[in-house]
This record gives structure tokens, C-alpha cells and sequence, in this order.
């Protein structure tokens, strides 16, 4: 029997997965949320990908952690992020177009990437980026060693008093709470939440397709009724459905 996934190494950065054969193939680069590169979420993401034709790039940014820890997301450097991009891109199966896909911290991840990169006149910008649950503004740093379940005494999503993200070694313009300036990001862009999200609100999704209309633009938005941060089974497959529908479509 034939392997219907094939894990390729992209040499300095990590595996990837995809068809198998030659290619050249779509090619995605995926970004995992505060769960942290060990969990293997994004491995997972990777592989449903790779079975519907694409070659998927799960990118580990978190740093320090273990399988049994989540390590943390603080001063990450962005311009780590282009640089992948490009490796991806240069990679032998990979075809002209690339796509970015993350998931909470990641689609805050993915987001911020996009309008630096858009800001700057970068070269390499993905062709098609989705996100889901993502925030409308940059969040603080997250440390999985000091996180409680919502409703314990010191509860909080992330740290304001420290930096997750830095572009050119610097925080300028990545402090908590300035909003991402998504509008800056001019391919299709692909937003999804749920509407019973306990983590990080549906409204951040609203507010940034808000502030997309209003610059123009008509961006592909799914809200998923009674869904949690992260879709149950039914919800899950109509996202993946349509996300797969989206890349497929602009790769």
C-alpha cells in the first residue's frame, strides 16, 4: 500500500508533510497556538492538510518546554518567520504559492507577520492566510508555567508585562493591546471563531472584519454558533471543509 502522507525533512527548519510524488504542491506554512510546538496539534493540522493535496510546514516557535510542557511565547522574533516562509518556499516540491494558517496565538502570529511584512514592502508575503481565533490586537507574553484555568485566582490569557513579539529586535509597535493592522495585508484573507469562545472573544473576529470593510475589503468570515476556542467534532469538520475550500482556491 502506497502512504497517502509523506514526511519530508526542510533541512535547518523541520518536517513538513505532504503527498506523495514530486509535486510541485500548494505548500502551507502552519503556526500553533499557546498548546506550543510539543503538543503536536500542529503536526496533527499538517497531516489533514497533506491528505487533501497540500504540502504543510508546522512551524515551532514556542520556545523551551517538553512534551509534557508547553514552553512559553515571549520576544519571539518575527523576522524568524520570513525567513521560514522563504525556506518553504524554496523547497524543492513546493509550488509559486504559499499559505499561512494559525490557530489563536498563532493567528495573532500569522496576522502580525502579514502586516509587518505588508508594511515594510517585503518580499515572499504568503499568497492566502487564514486564522482562527485570532485576537484583534497584539496580546503579552505566555508562559505555560504560571497559566490557570479561567476562574482561578489569577487567571489571565496572557502577560501584559511582557513582550511576546519583536520585528528588527525591537517591540516597537508590539506592545499589548495595539491593534493588528491586518488592513495592511492585501491577498485573501480567511477569519473564523467561534461564538461561545470562553478564551478569547468572538468580538475580536467582528472588530477585525470591521475594520477590513472599512478599509474596502471583503474578507472570507465563518462564525461557528455555540463553538468553543477550539470546534467539537461537527464543528471542526464544516472548518476544515472550509478552510480546505479556501487555500485550495487561492493556491
Amino acid at each position: 500500500m502506497q502512504l497517502r502522507i509523506v514526511r519530508r525533512l526542510l533541512p535547518e527548519w523541520g518536517t513538513t508533510y505532504g503527498p506523495p510524488g514530486e509535486g510541485p504542491f500548494p505548500a502551507v506554512m502552519i503556526l500553533h497556538g499557546s498548546e506550543g510546538a510539543w503538543s503536536g496539534w500542529s503536526h496533527r493540522n499538517a497531516a489533514i492538510m497533506a491528505a487533501h493535496g497540500f504540502l504543510a510546514f508546522p512551524l515551532g516557535y514556542s520556545s523551551g518546554g517538553n512534551a509534557w510542557n508547553a514552553g512559553h511565547i515571549n520576544d519571539y522574533p518575527l523576522d524568524r518567520s520570513v525567513e521560514a516562509l522563504a525556506a518553504l518556499r524554496a523547497f524543492p516540491c513546493v509550488g509559486p504559492r504559499v499559505g499561512l494558517y494559525g490557530v489563536s496565538r498563532g493567528a495573532e502570529h500569522a496576522l502580525l507577520l502579514a502586516s509587518l511584512m505588508a508594511k515594510e514592502g517585503l518580499e515572499g508575503l504568503p499568497e492566502a492566510i487564514a486564522a482562527h481565533s485570532p485576537p484583534d490586537v497584539v496580546c503579552g507574553a505566555f508562559d505555560s508555567r504560571s497559566y490557570r484555568d479561567a476562574g482561578d485566582p489569577g487567571w489571565q490569557a496572557w502577560d501584559a508585562n511582557n513582550r511576546a513579539w519583536k520585528w528588527r529586535d525591537s517591540h516597537e509597535g508590539l506592545l499589548p493591546t495595539t491593534p493588528i493592522e491586518v488592513e495592511r495585508y492585501l491577498g485573501p484573507l480567511f477569519l473564523s471563531h467561534g461564538t461561545e469562545d470562553r478564551m478569547w472573544s468572538v468580538e475580536m473576529t467582528r472588530r477585525l472584519e470591521q475594520r477590513l470593510q472599512a478599509h474596502g475589503r471583503q474578507p472570507e468570515v465563518h462564525y461557528y454558533e455555540r463553538e468553543d476556542h477550539l470546534p467539537g467534532s461537527a464543528g471542526e469538520n464544516r472548518h476544515h471543509q472550509l478552510l480546505l475550500d479556501f487555500f485550495a482556491r487561492h493556491l
